[in-house]
């Protein structure tokens, strides 16, 4: 029998359900409320900092929890290609059912909606892509890439993902990143252009 989530952890797992669905903007801290289902105090106890500090710890959590998903899949294979296109994989089987409604990317729902309002969240913002972007990188380093080529490399693969993921959204279609993982192969093995 799975345990019930701490007052805190609701409240979390409320808010980042929100912010991916609806956005920042449109999630309200009455909204948190109501729907974890956690009277209101337990989110200022938390949360004392509202809205915004709430934001962050979420960032924070998608940030492990993609990271995460990204070492399970290069711990399974010791080949980057195919690690990268089990992730893009483990995207598409998530958010197929759906046509994938319900579902936003990092890059709009945060980075893109809240970087030119919040400082503070533009640089938790900056820090998960930073640490995807070197797992990513360190991953191509210990398969053979000079550092440089990685570090451009996963730049690519992660602004490739993030745009086939809006819109496979928009289109409620995979297609989008059915194509960027058929691409891997040319983009990990073929490097930058000179």
């Amino acid at each position: 029998m799975a345990s019930k989530p701490n007052a805190r952890q609701q409240i979390i797992d409320t808010a980042m359900k929100l912010f991916c669905v609806q956005g920042y903007h449109a999630t309200g801290l009455n909204q948190i409320i109501k729907e974890s289902s956690c009277p209101k105090g337990s989110l200022y106890y938390y949360f004392p900092e509202g809205k915004e500090e709430l934001a962050v710890e979420c960032i924070s959590t998608i940030k492990n929890f993609v990271l995460e998903k990204w070492r399970i899949n290069f711990e399974q294979t010791s080949n980057p290609v195919a690690a990268i296109q089990a992730h893009i994989s483990d995207i598409i089987q998530d958010g197929k059912p759906s046509q994938f409604r319900g579902f936003m990317p990092f890059s709009f729902w945060m980075a893109a909606e809240t970087c030119l309002i919040s400082e503070r969240l533009r640089s938790a913002c900056q820090v998960v892509f930073n640490e995807w972007q070197q797992y990513i990188a360190q991953q191509l380093v210990n398969n053979g890439a000079n550092d440089s080529s990685a570090a451009e490399i996963s730049n690519v693969i992660l602004s490739l993902v993030e745009g086939a993921f809006i819109l496979a959204i928009t289109h409620g279609d995979e297609k989008p990143l059915v194509n960027i993982s058929r691409l891997v192969p040319s983009i990990v093995n073929g490097g930058p252009a000179s």
